[in-house]
């Protein structure tokens, strides 16, 4: 779900503490705050970027990627969709590696290439998660610090593609093969009444503004609106 929690996080600072006592080290300054800070909360929940913190300075590239472009879910929708450049709904190795370049290049980092290409593989190592080589929007989503991943809070209200394809073609009034804000905002109110334990609409702006940082050109297309709403089927 992008995060750990409760039993989840017990579990993985115990084999923190662990692994560090089995190496013959102590736990960084940094380690320590973090265990002091969840290691008795049952209630506390943490995504890999705030995780990632803990690590050492040297080894912590994931934080290279907290730079402008993912300060927000729109951001990071916007950056989404140059990368996604063919609208196929995932980033391959080739564009992963361009993305990873840019974000460097914005946060004044420089580095080889051949550094660029095992941070390109190490990525795909962590989010890939049914190891088909390339992103989904969801997986790369991981990138977010939890409170700003939305996407997390639309897993549990995808439709499959029949329910979905009805339903664009319910919001797409007008029949003109997309949908404007207007259209997405009634298809958003919608599922939140519909699915208030998931959503919330005081959100909705939120979610409406993320989302249309995938339209092209304030028009949403059913591509891109299948990545939020449409599950996968075998």
């Amino acid at each position: 779900n992008g995060f750990m929690d409760g039993k989840e996080l017990q579990n993985f600072i115990q084999e923190l503490q662990q692994a560090r006592k089995k190496a013959g080290l102590d736990l960084t300054p940094e380690m320590k705050a973090f265990v002091d800070q969840y290691g008795k909360a049952t209630d506390g929940k943490i995504g890999i970027v705030e995780l990632a913190q803990i690590l050492p300075t040297e080894e912590n590239f994931l934080l290279f990627f907290r730079c402008q472009q993912l300060k927000s879910s729109e951001d990071f929708m916007q950056t989404w969709r140059k990368y996604d450049s063919d609208h196929s709904g995932f980033i391959d190795s080739e564009e992963l590696k361009s993305f990873l370049k840019d974000l460097l290049q914005k946060a004044n980092k420089q580095i080889e290439d051949s550094k660029l290409t095992e941070y390109t593989e190490i990525m795909l190592r962590m989010f890939d998660a049914n190891n088909d080589g390339k992103l989904e929007l969801t997986e790369l989503a991981r990138l977010l610090p939890v409170q700003e991943n939305f996407l997390i809070k639309f897993q549990g209200v995808k439709m499959c593609a029949k329910e979905f394809n009805k339903a664009f073609e319910m919001y797409d009034q007008d029949g003109n093969g997309y949908i404007d804000e207007n259209e997405l905002d009634a298809l958003l109110k919608d599922l939140c009444e519909k699915n208030k334990k998931e959503l919330d609409i005081t959100n909705l702006a939120t979610y409406k503004k993320s989302i249309m940082a995938l339209s092209d050109g304030g028009k949403l297309y059913r591509a891109e609106l299948a990545l939020i709403l449409c599950a996968e089927e075998n």
